[in-house]
């Protein structure tokens, strides 16, 4: 038995918060079986965030638009073509020298998904609506976290937190996270990618939770930016997601048969009688003269 196509509900959610400035850029191409979701951070501290973020995140749906493909070769391309964008404007602009960005980004296609990010913009994977599996920030906190010294529910408000040990392009050499390995997709998946200004004031749990309370990926970030709007504060941090809700694709619409014409019948009025090329000889009545 064959696997059932799917097809992708997707909803984006970008603001600047208590900032003046959004430095978050969230955007996705999606067609048929395939596509690709991005989402970026500017480090604000850096200077030219929001330049940053934004030429990534424009740069890998260029990348995947030449050569669309969900496999790790491909991930690769799509984030050192927007490192080396980056880059490249850093060495233009004086005024953007120490611009940098976040990245997360989400690949599917043949019925597989994958992953990647560099800093602490996170992806959640969620299967029969329970949480499977984040990502792991690229910073001093969750370092702190793995060796033990903190909870990993402190890592939201450590004193640390801003502090990344990975960024899109902060080395030498990309230096992202990517996905074990690749996820077969199945209806029921749903994906969030989410900025630190979300996931700071929206915890795992919540998200389930909204989750389970929608219909659409729509609904699901109007539930979690509810949650986040009813705790944020003076200055709160620009929040972004991109919520993915992976369906059952509807089976195409029958193609009606070809109705056959019934046969022309010809009646004995509409037959054509073959003319003859000289007339017939005159044939006298009587007997013989």
């Amino acid at each position: 038995m064959s696997a059932a196509a799917l097809a992708f509900d997707t909803a984006v959610l970008s603001s600047a918060g208590g900032r003046e400035v959004n430095q978050d850029e969230a955007r996705f191409a999606a067609e048929g079986q395939g596509g690709c979701w991005v989402l970026c951070d500017g480090l604000g501290g850096h200077g030219g965030g929001e330049t940053a973020a934004r030429i990534a995140a424009t740069n890998v749906l260029q990348s995947y638009a030449q050569f669309a493909e969900c496999s790790e070769p491909a991930l690769r391309t799509y984030l050192e073509s927007a490192r080396r964008a980056v880059l490249a404007e850093r060495g233009q602009n004086p005024y953007l020298a120490a611009m940098n960005s976040t990245i997360v980004l989400l690949v599917a296609g043949g019925g597989q998904a994958l992953w990647a990010h560099a800093g602490d913009s996170r992806l959640y994977w969620f299967r029969a609506g329970r949480l499977r599996h984040q990502t792991r920030d690229h910073s001093v906190p969750q370092s702190l976290a793995d060796a033990g010294q903190i909870t990993a529910k402190q890592i939201r408000f450590h004193e640390d937190r801003n502090k990344l040990l990975r960024s899109l392009a902060g080395g030498e050499t990309l230096e992202a996270s990517l996905a074990p390995e690749a996820v077969h997709l199945i209806p029921g998946d749903s994906f969030l990618m989410a900025s630190d200004g979300l996931w700071e004031l929206v915890n795992e749990t919540e998200m389930e939770v909204e989750l389970a309370r929608s219909s659409t990926a729509e609904g699901w970030l109007k539930g979690l930016e509810t949650r986040l709007r009813s705790r944020s504060y003076s200055g709160h941090d620009n929040y972004s997601a991109i919520a993915l809700r992976v369906h059952e694709a509807p089976p195409p619409a029958p193609v009606p048969a070809p109705q056959s014409q019934p046969a022309r019948l010809q009646t004995a009025s509409s037959i054509e009688l073959p003319k003859t090329e000289r007339p017939l000889p005159r044939i006298k009545s009587g007997g013989p003269s």
